[in-house]
């Protein structure tokens, strides 16, 4: 057999033992497949946001508080781009984040009522920079049902960072 067509056949015996590989590991890098940009929640008390995606990329920001509201805006593998509610971007891993959905009071006050009117009783003040876990956004008001603490308690849309305009959260 020429050595030609030996090369030749060498290299498609080979690629067919190394391509398999090759496939599974793609497999694994494909993105998470949920829309961007979303919103997410910090799983830990303490998150390091770096500049780029990967452990050897130095760390731009530590995060010291758990249940703080992160938006995804980019994803890389097993790591998501975040914007913060004062618009600071960086690198986290995905085990560091959750989808259950928190907010932040950016306002210097929020006012919490009983029901989803302005009318209705006064719950709570609730102060700047104060996180609370989202229960619903209904699609027919422009109030928030959210949990500070342990009140809880309709917000109107304004005054805290972690919903888009419009978006339904049941």
């Amino acid at each position: 057999m020429p050595s030609g067509i030996r090369k030749f056949l060498a290299v498609i015996i080979l690629g067919s033992f190394i391509f398999p590989f090759c496939t599974v590991m793609v497999a694994t890098a494909q993105e998470s497949g949920l829309p961007i940009p979303r919103f997410v929640t910090l799983r830990s008390d303490k998150v390091h946001l770096r500049s780029g995606p990967g452990l050897r990329y130095p760390k731009v920001w530590i995060y010291q508080r758990r249940n703080l509201p992160m938006e995804v805006i980019s994803e890389f593998d097993t790591w998501r781009k975040l914007r913060d509610w004062e618009g600071s971007e960086g690198w986290v891993h995905q085990s560091l984040l959750i989808g259950a959905r928190s907010v932040i009071v950016t306002a210097e006050t929020i006012t919490m009522y009983a029901a989803a009117d302005e009318k209705a009783r006064k719950i709570a003040l609730i102060g700047q920079g104060m996180n609370g876990r989202i229960d619903t956004c209904p699609k027919s008001t422009d109030w928030c049902k959210i949990r500070f603490g342990d009140f809880e308690g309709w917000v109107p849309r304004t005054g805290f960072w972690g919903v888009y305009d419009q978006e339904v959260i049941e």
